[in-house]
């Protein structure tokens, strides 16, 4: 089915500490034909300089469509050095699809993300800092919670620390981050007993974002008793060889699994 397309905000679009933009924010919603009632919002990489909106997208969406899952493509606001930016959009698009749960014909409490690269640290950071929503919020939006139910994260960016990939840190930070700035978007430091499930697959000769991230953030899941099962795969590197082959077909064979063995999905 072709996608539909939806802004997450009314022209107006907050950056953080009480400032607001002039922004277009959409989500692209590509709908089954027979929905298992499982949605997941997908959140490309780039760097946070750009979207691969293709394979990291689109594509991702089409690829949940046929295993019956909705897809929710984020075309996020770059953050410029503006770090809270695509955190923001990431929280009202979870919020969104909850809140259309019942026409959309989705589970309320199935409301996963994904994300690959950038976009991994993007959909850590949502399944790291998130709210039940604000009852009273005269936006009916705000009202929902924008904890995703779980998360897959794909050769993702986790840390701003020590093992960070360099462009993403300067383009989410600036070039001048606080430490409590970087520790704040280092989500390994910020897995609770409340962070949500998580998938993740990263290959161990990946060039450009170090599989230390990953393993990291499984072991802070580990450590506070969140369900995760990371898969370590040989070789494929960043984009597991152009979004083919044998490691893309094994994280997205594993993740279905996973996913179904968590009750997200029915067992395909």
């Amino acid at each position: 089915m072709k996608p539909e397309n939806f802004d997450i905000w009314s022209g107006i679009a907050p950056i953080g500490d009480g400032k607001t933009e002039t922004a277009a924010v959409s989500i692209s919603v590509y709908r089954p034909t027979q929905p298992n009632g499982a949605a997941m919002i997908i959140c490309p990489g780039g760097g946070y300089g750009t979207l691969v909106m293709g394979g990291e997208g689109n594509g991702i969406a089409r690829w949940l469509n046929h295993h019956s899952i909705t897809g929710v493509v984020l075309a996020y606001r770059l953050p410029k050095g503006r770090p809270f930016v695509p955190l923001l959009d990431a929280q009202r698009a979870i919020r969104l699809v909850r809140a259309n749960a019942t026409p959309w014909n989705l589970n309320p409490q199935c409301i996963g993300i994904i994300g690959f690269s950038a976009g991994g640290h993007l959909a850590a950071t949502a399944a790291t800092h998130f709210d039940a929503g604000n009852l009273s919020a005269r936006d009916r939006v705000e009202q929902f919670s924008c904890r995703p139910d779980f998360s897959v994260l794909i050769y993702p960016v986790i840390t701003m620390g020590e093992k960070n990939h360099g462009g993403s840190k300067a383009n989410l930070l600036g070039p001048l981050p606080t430490p409590a700035l970087i520790d704040l978007f280092s989500n390994e430091k910020q897995v609770t007993a409340q962070t949500p499930p998580a998938f993740l697959a990263h290959a161990k000769d990946d060039q450009t974002v170090d599989c230390a991230n990953s393993q990291m953030f499984y072991d802070e899941l580990r450590a506070h008793g969140v369900a995760g099962e990371y898969l370590k795969l040989p070789a494929g590197g960043h984009g597991f060889n152009g979004y083919k082959g044998p490691a893309w077909d094994a994280w997205q064979s594993q993740s279905l699994r996973w996913l179904a063995a968590q009750k997200f999905i029915p067992t395909p």
